[in-house]
């Protein structure tokens, strides 16, 4: 299971911004697409964006959308998620990790590539005036 390095997070006030870096342990042209994903306190992870690691077509979750960019650096190996306008809601915990091409495709939605995948530390961001 490749595995991933999130880094970027922090304190920022409400309509604030953020870049968080996403970088793999391997090769990302080896799946399909790569997804951010987020837990606030007391909930499940929840599917934030995705994006195909070939032609960078990209999904996102309806609370962010026209708020937050994926991105992908295919030779660096990292995902990137540039987040604008932040919201208090938008605090929590930002992991990255490979998805399921079904459910990119058929669904178009964003959920892990493994049914038991394995977290990473993943970055705190806090959105606090």
């Amino acid at each position: 299971q490749l595995q991933f390095v999130e880094s970027g997070g922090g304190l920022v006030q409400p309509g604030g911004s953020l870049r968080l870096s996403c970088a793999a342990s391997g090769f990302i042209a080896n799946y399909y697409a790569i997804g951010w994903f987020r837990q606030a306190p007391g909930k499940e992870h929840e599917g934030v964006s995705c994006i195909n690691i070939s032609d960078g077509n990209t999904l996102y979750a309806d609370s962010v959308k026209g708020r937050f960019t994926i991105s992908r650096d295919n030779a660096k190996n990292t995902v990137y998620l540039q987040m604008n306008s932040l919201k208090p809601e938008d605090t929590a915990v930002y992991y990255c990790t490979a998805v399921k091409p079904s459910e990119y495709v058929l669904s178009r939605r964003c959920v892990p590539y493994y049914d038991d995948n394995i977290w990473g530390q993943g970055t705190q961001v806090t959105v606090s005036s």
